[in-house]
């Protein structure tokens, strides 16, 4: 794999390069923006006629500024690996804060932690976001994170559809870096890096995209978290692998 490095990883305007030389090599897919954060167009790339009798995946990464890997490991997944998958309809939003992520900032420019306003009209570029999901249904939707704490990668599975898919997607990458083998994760159990959780709109008053997802959209949502003080050519390799089995299962 060609070397990750940090300065490239943090381009949004060579990211937006990037896809959009993606997208015209993918006639059936459609690169657009859909709203405007920080002085930045926000772009999704989507299947422009969706077919109802295949299935849908939706992926999302770089909600928070410093968490590059999701980001970097969703192009370069869906730069060798999305023309294969032409039996599933995409929606996939590269880059939810690109003002973070110039800056290696977590929050928006206005100090804001995006992830918590996915049930809130207040932030129009999720409320524009929303309205690119309107009318969807997904079969897995699966969100693409990094944390400080971790110790290892982890999964979070929100709890529905069975048989469930956690421990096979964290089987799978465990040969490119351990599961955090802690028994409690962000405060809920855990086991074999999987936290599989039964979420309730009660639960938390500012909602992540996860939760939206979760209750409007998908059948099966997934957040993936790598360690962020692991070397980064790592965390991309675990992303894109995570990636790459994902789209496999649906077909």
């Amino acid at each position: 794999m060609k070397s990750v490095l940090p300065d490239e990883v943090r381009d949004y305007r060579l990211l937006l390069e990037r896809w959009l030389g993606l997208s015209v090599t993918l006639p059936e897919l459609s690169l657009r923006v859909y709203a405007e954060a920080g002085g930045y167009p926000l772009v999704v790339l989507e299947t422009a006629s969706p077919d109802p009798e295949q299935p849908s995946l939706y992926l999302s990464a770089g909600i928070h500024g410093d968490e590059p890997a999701g980001v970097e490991g969703l192009i370069r997944w869906a730069s060798e690996d999305l023309r294969r998958h032409r039996r599933i309809n995409w929606m996939i939003f590269p880059c939810l804060n690109p003002w973070g992520l110039e800056r290696n900032i977590r929050l928006d420019p206005e100090g804001l932690d995006l992830n918590r306003f996915y049930n809130s009209r207040k932030i129009p570029q999720i409320t524009a976001q929303r309205e690119v999901m309107r009318g969807w249904s997904f079969a897995v939707a699966a969100h693409l994170h990094e944390d400080y704490d971790a110790r290892g990668f982890y999964l979070y599975e929100i709890a529905s559809v069975r048989p469930h898919w956690g421990e096979v997607l964290s089987a799978e990458l465990t040969s490119l870096m351990p599961a955090d083998a802690r028994r409690r994760i962000d405060g809920h159990p855990a086991r074999g890096g999987v936290i599989r959780r039964r979420v309730t709109p009660d639960m938390m008053k500012g909602h992540p995209e996860a939760f939206l997802l979760h209750f409007r959209h998908a059948a099966r949502t997934f957040t993936l978290e790598t360690p962020s003080e692991a070397d980064l050519g790592r965390r991309v390799a675990v992303q894109k692998r995570f990636l790459k089995r994902l789209a496999a299962m649906i077909q």
